[in-house]
């Protein structure tokens, strides 16, 4: 099967693509009551679906300072007035950072990643060696160095392709697990760092030992040849890799009722 045929599986009564895979795959990684640190994009497009379908109690925090949003619609950015409408409080940026998360207040940070190496570290800063005449130059860290440091754990949501799983990031905008086991202490970072990165193919979480990202789940219609081929490093496989439920039509039907909702000019991906 091609990378093009999993993407659309080919149920006649139920189909799905594989970015609508990776968000309802995201979005079931979140338990009711849990306070979860959310990036714009995929990961509030997920985290906005789990307080929909499942975690009615989840706590949504943003980084311009409100806890428990409600929005109604998906956010055009962490600025978004529907935000504060509809948040149990807002605080200040710094409270936020001071108080909330960096004494590991904060159950979940949710982040993207424009590059992931197989140690979990990201990049969203520059792509190519040079700093200062890079390739691209990417939005930035914003608050996910904090997050990624300080949240008790992380999750990631990424499409999978070799530019952006890579063997080593061109640049360390947020620390995973450095270069393997004992970096976190050494750095003393507070949290665990990322436990699960979720893709349109699978699901991928770090050895226990070496803190390498591992294939655990497969999408379904995915096969693990599908996978490395779209890795730059040569990926650990756990034997056999379990296979993800397909979305539910309830998922399915309340992730596009959701994204019907965003605003004009929204970037969600």
């Amino acid at each position: 099967m091609t990378l093009e045929a999993a993407e659309q599986p080919s149920s006649p009564t139920l189909a799905w693509t594989g970015e609508e895979m990776m968000i309802v795959a995201a979005a079931r990684a979140l338990h009711d009551g849990a306070r979860c640190f959310v990036g714009i994009g995929r990961p509030s497009v997920a985290a906005n679906l789990a307080r929909r379908v499942h975690a009615p109690n989840l706590v949504l925090v943003y980084e311009s300072g409100t806890i428990g949003s409600k929005p109604t619609r998906l956010p055009l950015s962490i600025g978004d007035g529907v935000l504060a409408e509809t948040a149990d409080t807002v605080v200040s940026v710094p409270e936020m950072f001071n108080y909330w998360l960096q004494p590991g207040r904060i159950d979940v940070g949710f982040l993207g990643a424009a590059q992931i190496d197989q140690y979990g570290n990201i990049n969203t800063t520059v792509i190519g060696a040079d700093y200062h005449h890079p390739t691209v130059r990417l939005p930035g860290a914003g608050g996910a160095p904090e997050i990624a440091a300080s949240c008790r754990e992380v999750f990631v949501v990424a499409r999978h392709s070799r530019r952006a799983f890579v063997e080593r990031v061109d640049f360390v905008t947020s620390v995973g697990h450095g270069q393997g086991p004992g970096d976190r202490e050494r750095l003393n970072l507070r949290g665990r760092g990322p436990v699960r990165v979720i893709t349109n193919l699978g699901v991928l979480e770090p050895d226990p030992v070496t803190r390498e990202l591992t294939l655990t789940q497969l999408h379904q219609g995915v096969t693990v040849e599908q996978v490395r081929a779209e890795t730059g490093w040569a990926l650990r496989v756990a034997d056999p890799p379990e296979t993800v439920t397909a979305p539910t039509p309830v998922e399915l039907a309340a992730l596009r009722a959701l994204q019907t909702t965003a605003g004009p000019g929204s970037d969600q991906g």
